[in-house]
């Protein structure tokens, strides 16, 4: 059955199901499916041309979603934009979408943008929309097929943000995966840790709202809130996790965060970074109940392609996680530098082929052309991720562009960043590289130190620059060692690489 109209099934058969909550308010599927209603008339009695997205700006409230179905009930794509993002990144948006409409859930600093080029619906002027309790003339203009469903912005090479189109049929293709593929079927409560601007969020709202689930979403004021948000989980009755890993991470920092503090817990799904051994043994070891699953996948093949269960047994014959096998109606190939498919177990680019490939960025043809193509019938996409095929399991070795090379030595931040966690000492690491005349002079480790009994911090460096002396090359070992209570991380719920590189410059 089709996304819409398994919600719109829910929404008519259960109207009094919850359908979202946070720490503020609630909603339901009858309200959902009536209040997107109401905007999707709104939207196709305004001057807006046929096709054209519409940027929804706010955070993790209800009025998110119910904009987004009524965005796509009216035919519109749409552009989910966290009032995280700088006012300098939403007018790049907007100039490269072309977009005329903007839904604005949260106070919105309209000044700065000119009125003539650009509408801006306002949080009480939506909300009235949402209640108008007049007749709803909804002619059945839903987003289908091809059709953009949502454009998630991410960064591009050159500095400007790039719009990955992701269709009906994309979406389609993920979630009847997810439902089919995973223990999450059932009406269940799924964790929302991501913003709905990160596409890490698809992960949990649209498979939860297919299945008459209650999305919970951890607000970025809970995140800066660890007692607030603690609390917050011990009753939200979770029975889906899904987040990235250094949010799992963060968590794991409390004590209490174990299967006690949340008893319904079945399973995690974690996307975004690579989940590490350690993380994941003491994710099994506080919730024994709980299954892990370990998924990749970029945002232009919607979110995630492959996967696979993490247990006890893979983690003592694995350094590295696998990222599984990929999903049944997508290929993954590994190829060299010319596009020649590699034999199992050499190194290569990851190129995704299959329904749920994007069909690329928006009115960007130079950019689309450089990473997708047609192979076999069906769009392909270059990851510029490395990898490599062993015993039929999908491996993940980082990004290309992640190789850094210093003072002549080429090597992985990530195979770093992965051995130093593996140390006794470490709860957490992020390496960065340091310039010099444009050109990397060292390495430094920003480290979220375990438990120790060292006095000094160039005893705690010491000892675990000897515990990687027997795993890592020393040219491989990072030159300086800053220690941190926790890492940094962006709106997105990953390690925030580029605060930690000016923590060095400054």
């Amino acid at each position: 059955m089709k996304l819409l109209q398994s919600i719109q099934q829910i929404a008519r058969q259960h109207p009094n199901k919850l359908a979202f909550v946070n720490q503020g308010s609630q909603l339901s599927y009858g309200e959902l499916w009536e209040r997107s209603n109401r905007l999707a008339s709104n939207i196709q009695k305004q001057a807006i041309d046929s096709k054209s997205p519409i940027i929804v700006y706010g955070h993790m409230g209800p009025e998110m979603i119910v904009s987004f179905l009524g965005c796509v009930k009216s035919g519109h794509p749409y552009i989910p934009v966290d009032m995280s993002i700088p006012i300098e990144r939403i007018k790049k948006i907007i100039e490269s979408s072309n977009a005329y409409l903007i839904l604005s859930t949260e106070s919105f600093e309209n000044n700065y943008f000119d009125s003539n080029s650009i509408k801006i619906i306002e949080s009480e002027e939506l909300e009235e929309i949402l209640t108008d309790e007049t007749e709803i003339i909804l002619e059945n203009n839903w987003v289908n097929e091809d059709d953009n469903f949502y454009i998630i912005y991410t960064s591009g090479s050159t500095g400007n943000p790039k719009g990955v189109q992701i269709t009906a049929n994309n979406l389609q293709s993920f979630v009847d995966w997810m439902i089919s593929d995973f223990p999450i079927d059932k009406q269940e409560v799924f964790l929302n840790q991501a913003p709905f601007s990160f596409d890490l969020s698809v992960m949990d709202l649209y498979p939860s709202l297919s299945v008459g689930g209650t999305l919970f979403a951890v607000t970025k004021e809970m995140v800066g809130n660890p007692k607030v948000l603690f609390n917050e989980l011990k009753y939200s009755n979770i029975n889906v996790w899904t987040s990235t890993p250094s949010f799992a991470q963060m968590c794991l920092m409390e004590p209490t965060f174990s299967q006690e503090m949340l008893p319904e817990l079945e399973v995690f799904l974690f996307c975004g970074e690579v989940l590490t051994t350690d993380t994941a043994n003491q994710l099994l070891d506080r919730f024994p109940n709980a299954k892990i699953f370990n998924l990749y996948g970029p945002t232009e093949a919607t979110v995630a392609v492959s996967m696979i269960e993490v247990t006890k047994e893979m983690i003592a014959t694995h350094d590295v996680l696998p990222i599984g096998r990929c999903k049944g109606d997508t290929k993954l190939f590994i190829v060299d530098e010319n596009g020649k498919q590699l034999p199992d177990g050499e190194k290569g680019e990851m190129i995704i082929a299959g329904p749920s490939v994007s069909k690329g960025y928006l009115g960007e043809e130079g950019l689309t052309a450089k990473s997708f193509f047609i192979q076999e019938g069906e769009r392909a996409y270059k990851t510029g991720d490395a990898g490599y095929i062993k015993n039929g399991l999908l491996y993940y070795k980082g990004r290309l562009d992640f190789q850094v090379k210093v003072h002549g030595f080429r090597m992985e931040l990530e195979e770093i960043e992965n051995n130093i966690g593996k140390s006794q000492f470490v709860e957490a690491c992020v390496v960065v590289p340091v310039y010099r005349d444009e050109k990397i002079d060292y390495l430094t480790a920003f480290v979220v130190p375990a438990k120790h009994s060292f006095e000094k911090e160039f005893q705690l460096t010491s000892a675990i620059k000897k515990e990687l002396s027997a795993m890592l090359p020393a040219y491989m070992i990072p030159r300086k060692f800053s220690y941190i209570s926790q890492l940094p991380m962006t709106p997105n719920g990953k390690a925030d690489r580029k605060k930690l590189l000016q923590e060095v410059m400054s």
